[in-house]
């Protein structure tokens, strides 16, 4: 049984495709699909039910798959504090950041960073809020600087910021007299969302759908000055952060009736060993909140 076999195991388990999982991995779909078939007649068992379109797990296989998890993260997770011991000069981390964040708040913690820390590589992933979240669950991702209301018990959690979900409407809408807007105001309007995976989406679609209120979305983008430009424009409205649309222009700021507040900050996985890297961003986060 080889290290490969198991990644390759792994990695199709999660995508429930070869050929996903091959574009994933980098290499080639016949590597994987023969690693499979060694593992399966190695162990004597079938890891896959083939039967349909899409691959699925027999219970043996979604057996094996909880063991291989542990093994290869406890081997991940060696490799990080043998290269700790090894005093390397480099190091690099994973961070992802939506949009909205990524934009306004995380440029100045990274060039503060980058300056204490320039031997440090550090790569960025743009996702929503709730994508990043099980990425880090799922060892893709050391870091998140995310929305962490609601976020898993699985995490770390280090807040950063309160901050308040504001409706944003063209001056000359006729929303934009109100000092506050309603949720059953939004009724049949035409409004711009953030995609999928993004918390705020989820979370304003639950409260609306929890008062049978129905929009017209004309629009889904997850760049944040794109957004803004509509709003102004006149193409419909649209729900962000109050730092990202503080002094807006063409543009009118609305709060909720009954205000929807989130905590933003930094997450990451529990119970995995932390990397000096890694860790050094930590610390680094801590001693800029204080």
């Amino acid at each position: 049984m080889e290290l490969k076999q198991l990644e390759y195991f792994q990695m199709t388990s999660r995508l429930r495709n070869i050929t996903r999982a091959a574009k994933r991995l980098r290499v080639s779909q016949p590597n994987i699909t023969v690693a499979i078939k060694k593992l399966e007649n190695e162990l004597g068992i079938q890891l896959f039910d083939r039967s349909q379109k899409q691959l699925s797990l027999t219970p043996e296989g979604a057996v094996f798959l909880n063991r291989i998890d542990l093994a290869l993260r406890n081997i991940q997770d060696a490799v990080l504090e043998v290269n700790d011991y090894k005093k390397l000069q480099k190091g690099t981390i994973k961070i992802g950041i939506p949009s909205m964040i990524g934009a306004f708040l995380f440029p100045r913690i990274f060039s503060s960073f980058q300056q204490k820390y320039s031997h440090l590589d550090i790569y960025l992933y743009e996702k929503g809020s709730m994508t990043i979240r099980e990425q880090i669950e799922r060892d893709e991702l050391d870091f998140g600087i995310v929305i962490i209301s609601g976020a898993s018990a699985n995490l770390e959690l280090l807040p950063m910021s309160k901050n308040q979900l504001m409706a944003c409407v063209p001056l000359d809408h006729p929303l934009a007299q109100n000092k506050s807007i309603s949720l059953s105001s939004l009724d049949s309007q035409n409004v711009i969302m953030l995609k999928d995976g993004s918390y705020l989406r989820n979370l304003l679609l639950k409260k609306m759908a929890a008062e049978n209120v129905k929009t017209n979305v004309v629009l889904e983008s997850n760049q944040i000055e794109t957004i803004k430009g509509l709003v102004a424009s006149g193409v419909g409205m649209a729900f962000l952060l109050d730092f990202v649309v503080k002094d807006a222009p063409n543009i009118k700021v609305l709060p909720f009736e009954d205000p929807i507040f989130v905590d933003v900050g930094l997450a990451w996985k529990k119970d995995r060993y932390i990397s000096k890297a890694a860790q050094s961003f930590i610390e680094f986060c801590q001693n800029t909140l204080h």
